[in-house]
């Protein structure tokens, strides 16, 4: 900086001695080190609040529309939530598969940018398609083939299977698109932006919503200001539900395929579709440790909402109102773990260092905040929030039980959230996935199988032992994250 030119030149002239040594250095850098820091900060915060934003409002608007999913399945009875809840982890398994193969792209697409190399950014964008088409092809096969085995997989009510079977297929049926939403968005947020995905996901939910309100319920009439009028419905109960979300998905795929290919830095528009091994050994050798990670714990999942089935009816509505009520309060989480992620990425790219570890603690600041929040509010107002979804009275104290539970552990959970995207943008999936899988096979469910199983204990002592392995992975997450930084530094 010209200043500190200035200040050497001052300081020789006059006899004292130089800036490289000794106290008056320690005064002038230290100030000037202070001032580049607060500059830097700023500047941090800026990037991450503009990344961040959109993505918090898609979440929030994919949790609104999830609220109103239940809650309009729930106004047909329990047997209903039971048979659209039983399997929602298997969704989590296959969705969670997905986004973690598109880690891979975004942790090789924003390191590229990071060292404005756009050449590779582009190959690596053509090479999504190519996994959209291989993927996209694979899981149709394979969930339209498991639909009527899954419900008895996961333990359902004899009562429910059908209904539940039924359900899962048609939402699985248009997979391709599903698989290009999720992959492609990722690219877009890899390369910055994460308001197309955001305004993508904005008009499924709302088209979502639309096809529930006239699918779902019968023809019926609705008296408004007085005034009496006919709303057609196709009165498809869960059926509906399952075709409004399946046509929603269907239109965010295109659309979100759309945006990608006109994008003017990675759309893969001239680029070889053939396989590139140069470019997908690096991004597979992200993404499969985290597709692991993330198979095996939506695994551990699966097991673990079989276990609250064999509770019974009540403990599975219960499961699955607190789940749904749970998951508008990791909107901060994981709306900044896609800013964190790409951020990272950017200065692992740009062998930055010192904008790493400032991204870190800005990123950590601003999650312990906002989660603290959310936790509070959460427990707050955990028991109206569960009578939305459910007027069973066991229900409801159960669900509130649980989740006032949970609340407490929510802003070290958003920490862990968050310090996950930074190791998925520099690109560490290894270690994450065996942290996942101890604190997940080794705490969550042989705790809860003991608790269960041979203690007899039910839903709050599950819901303890996902507690307590959340903790225990953000203790893991948190020293490897340390050596991480040192070492890219």
């Amino acid at each position: 900086m010209q200043a500190t030119g200035d200040c050497q030149t001052i300081f020789k002239v006059g006899g004292f001695f130089s800036l490289r040594s000794g106290p008056k250095r320690g005064i002038v850098y230290g100030m000037e080190q202070k001032h580049e820091e607060k500059r830097g900060g700023r500047s941090i915060l800026s990037e991450v609040t503009r990344l961040a934003w959109p993505t918090m409002l898609e979440q929030l608007m994919q949790t609104a529309v999830q609220y109103i999913d239940t809650f309009m399945v729930g106004s047909l009875g329990t047997l209903a939530t039971a048979a659209v809840g039983c399997t929602v982890t298997v969704n989590w398994l296959i969705g969670s598969a997905i986004h973690a193969l598109a880690v891979g792209f975004l942790a090789v697409i924003s390191q590229a940018l990071g060292a404005r190399d756009t050449r590779l950014a582009k190959r690596a964008a053509a090479q999504s398609v190519l996994t959209v088409l291989l993927v996209g092809a694979f899981t149709t096969a394979v969930t339209l083939s498991l639909a009527g085995v899954i419900p008895t997989w996961m333990q359902a009510d004899e009562s429910i299977r059908e209904t539940a079977s039924r359900y899962f297929f048609i939402l699985y049926l248009p997979m391709f698109f599903r698989t290009a939403q999720i992959i492609f968005g990722t690219v877009l947020r890899a390369a910055g932006d994460t308001k197309t995905p955001m305004r993508v996901s904005v008009l499924v939910n709302v088209v979502n919503v639309a096809l529930n309100f006239l699918l779902i319920y019968p023809t019926r009439q609705k008296t408004l200001f007085d005034v009496t009028v006919t709303v057609p419905g196709a009165g498809w109960g869960v059926t509906g539900a399952a075709a409004a979300s399946a046509a929603a998905f269907a239109l965010g795929g295109i659309l979100t395929t759309l945006a990608f290919f006109r994008h003017p830095e990675i759309s893969p528009r001239g680029e070889s579709l053939r396989p590139q091994k140069d470019v997908l050994r690096p991004c597979l050798k992200i993404a499969l440790p985290n597709m692991a990670q993330r198979f095996f714990t939506s695994l551990g999942y699966v097991v673990f909402a079989g276990c609250i089935n064999a509770l019974g009816e009540i403990s599975t509505a219960a499961h699955t109102v607190a789940n749904t009520v749970e998951s508008a309060f990791y909107v901060p989480g994981y709306g900044m773990q896609t800013a964190a992620a790409t951020l990272t990425g950017n200065a692992v790219g740009a062998k930055d260092p010192a904008k790493m570890k400032a991204l870190s603690r800005v990123l950590i600041i601003m999650e312990l905040v906002m989660m603290t929040v959310s936790g509070g509010l959460l427990f707050a107002f955990a028991p109206g929030m569960v009578t939305l979804f459910s007027k069973d009275a066991q229900v409801i104290a159960l669900g509130a039980a649980v989740l006032r539970m949970v609340s407490l552990s929510e802003p070290f959970y958003g920490v862990s959230i968050v310090t996950e995207g930074m190791l998925q943008g520099a690109g560490r999936t290894g270690m994450p996935f065996v942290f996942n899988i101890i604190c997940m096979w080794g705490v969550r469910i042989c705790g809860t199988l003991v608790c269960t199983r041979a203690l007899g204990l039910g839903l709050t002592s599950a819901w303890g032992c996902m507690i307590a392995g959340n903790m225990a992975l953000l203790v893991c997450f948190r020293v490897y994250y340390r050596r991480v930084s040192h070492s890219v530094a």
